[in-house]
């Protein structure tokens, strides 16, 4: 709750205004909302029914409130009603003033970033949504659909196609087995749903504004978020774009230890989500997923990033963290398996949690594959600990190796790789030889895959990369590339150090070679 002081303050970015007694502040469905604070009126926040559910009041705000959640900073389509109940002074603040608030009052901007958070959490964990996706909870396409809607916090309801409530829902939508997963939103069915079907239909896919831009940041993994946070709140009009979603790499990791200021560790998904946050908070427009497939530097000062789709964004500069690809191992039905969710480059709570108390195999000696197999056996999985090389020690960091040595569960197989993959529908075995040309077969209900990754910096048209296609940032300034207003960071850029601190300093790194080489022109 806002103080009175505090409340008068807000209150002078927006505008007054009288609110009759059944009008709608704003409706689910709606592209867009504006913050409301409530003088006198008193306002019920609900849920719209659907197919399956009723209407559900979420709560009612009286005066003193201020309407609002994530979505006003995200600017995702609306999912809730605001119906006035009882007529009487209300304050709108569009979202332009609403950030220029954010940025100028700092205890305002802390007071309201907290309430617009919990608020999401609660609305997360209220039964039912406006957002409802039916799947097979064991499909790599289901697991990338949730996945998306976990990085984004977004708010709906997963059902597997199994249980009674999601054969219901399939029922009413007209859906079968073929279609799955769908999203069912707003009365709009989604067959086959991918992120990008998802993020069109709930506002999160790249509009332009007619607004200039100063930076374009492409990639949201630790470095690009890092770059867009220096960046906007050192005053440049920032875009953010990633073709998937938001953390890259560092969301896929379970538990990180041995970042700066979390003593206890922090899972990835939880602090690429707090940078996300941050980066909303001072104005960066986040798109996603968003593809950028090209690069236009015939104007030198004026670079251009091309998207999939044929959009254009002309900017004043461009830093390019978009990292790299998990690489994958030539082996016939990798794919199939792939695509039956039992081949996995990450060990996010959604990926550990349908393993448990089954055999698994993690391949890889780096720490993420370290962290992978400790969370798989925290959660009961047998682990067989795959290593190319002779000692865990070469690739993986100390306390990682002493805890890996020291679970009862884990397996390690130095000195092996992966031959060959068995089952039918899923995964049940895998064949691994070592140096000698031994080889065994092991029970194995999914592959977690952890070997590296190719750089993706296909869509840099026009800048100098070295032979093994990573960016050479060798300009004058630190972090440029050949292209004068083109910076590379993180694993993207030759050179760099693999690990989640470097990155982060990179990002915060290139803007200010971003300010230098703009302050050039």
């Amino acid at each position: 709750m806002l103080d009175e002081e505090q409340f008068r303050r807000l209150a002078a970015y927006g505008e007054p205004e009288h609110a009759e007694a059944g009008r709608a502040l704003f409706t689910s469905g709606e592209r867009a909302y504006d913050c409301f604070l409530l003088r006198i009126a008193a306002v019920d926040i609900v849920r719209d029914a659907t197919a399956i559910e009723p209407e559900r009041l979420l709560f009612r705000a009286g005066p003193g409130d201020v309407l609002g959640e994530l979505s006003l900073l995200t600017g995702q389509q609306v999912y809730l009603t605001a119906r006035v109940v009882a007529a009487g002074a209300v304050v709108r603040i569009d979202a332009a003033r609403l950030r220029r608030a954010l940025a100028e009052q700092a205890d305002l901007a802390d007071l309201l970033m907290v309430a617009f958070r919990e608020r999401r959490e609660v609305i997360r964990a209220t039964p039912g949504g406006p957002l409802h996706i039916v799947g097979s909870g064991d499909s790599a396409e289901s697991l990338a659909l949730r996945t998306y809607l976990a990085q984004f916090v977004l708010p709906h309801t997963w059902l597997d196609a199994s249980s009674a409530t999601g054969r219901t829902l399939m029922a009413l939508s007209g859906l079968g087995g073929a279609d799955l997963p769908a999203a069912v939103t707003g009365g709009t069915v989604l067959r086959r749903a991918t992120p990008g079907a998802v993020a069109e239909a709930l506002g999160l896919t790249y509009r332009a504004d007619g607004g200039p831009v100063d930076l374009v940041v492409v990639g949201a993994g630790p470095a690009g978020l890092a770059a867009a946070v220096y960046g906007a709140s050192e005053g440049l009009r920032t875009v953010l774009l990633d073709r998937a979603g938001v953390g890259g790499q560092a969301a896929k990791s379970a538990r990180i230890e041995n970042y700066l200021g979390f003593p206890d560790g922090v899972s990835g998904a939880d602090l690429t989500r707090l940078a996300m946050l941050q980066a909303l908070k001072f104005g960066v427009k986040l798109f996603a997923p968003c593809a950028v497939n090209g690069l236009d530097l015939t104007d030198e000062h004026r670079p251009v990033v091309r998207l999939e789709h044929g959009e254009r964004i002309p900017c004043r500069a461009v830093i390019a963290a978009t990292g790299a690809g998990y690489r994958r191992l030539d082996l016939p039905r990798w794919a199939a398996f792939e695509r039956a969710g039992c081949i996995r480059y990450a060990a996010t709570d959604l990926d550990v949690r349908d393993f448990a108390d089954r055999a698994v195999t993690v391949l890889g000696g780096a720490n993420s594959a370290g962290q992978a197999a400790l969370s798989l056996a925290a959660h009961g999985a047998r682990v067989h600990l795959v290593i190319r090389g002779a000692r865990l020690e070469a690739r993986m960091s100390a306390y990682l190796v002493d805890r890996v040595r020291a679970d009862p569960r884990i397996r390690v197989l130095p000195g092996c790789t992966v031959r060959e993959l068995a089952g039918d529908a899923t995964l049940t075995s895998i064949v691994t030889e070592n140096a000698g040309g031994h080889r065994q077969r092991i029970e194995s209900g999914a592959l977690f895959c952890f070997i590296g990754a190719d750089p993706g910096s296909a869509w840099l048209t026009g800048v100098a990369t070295d032979a093994d296609g990573f960016v050479r940032a060798d300009g004058p300034l630190p972090f440029q590339t050949s292209a004068a207003r083109v910076f590379a960071v993180g694993d993207l850029r030759a050179g760099s150090v693999k690990r989640v601190a470097s990155a982060v300093g990179d990002g915060a790194g290139a803007v200010a070679s971003v300010h230098a080489a703009l302050g050039r022109a």
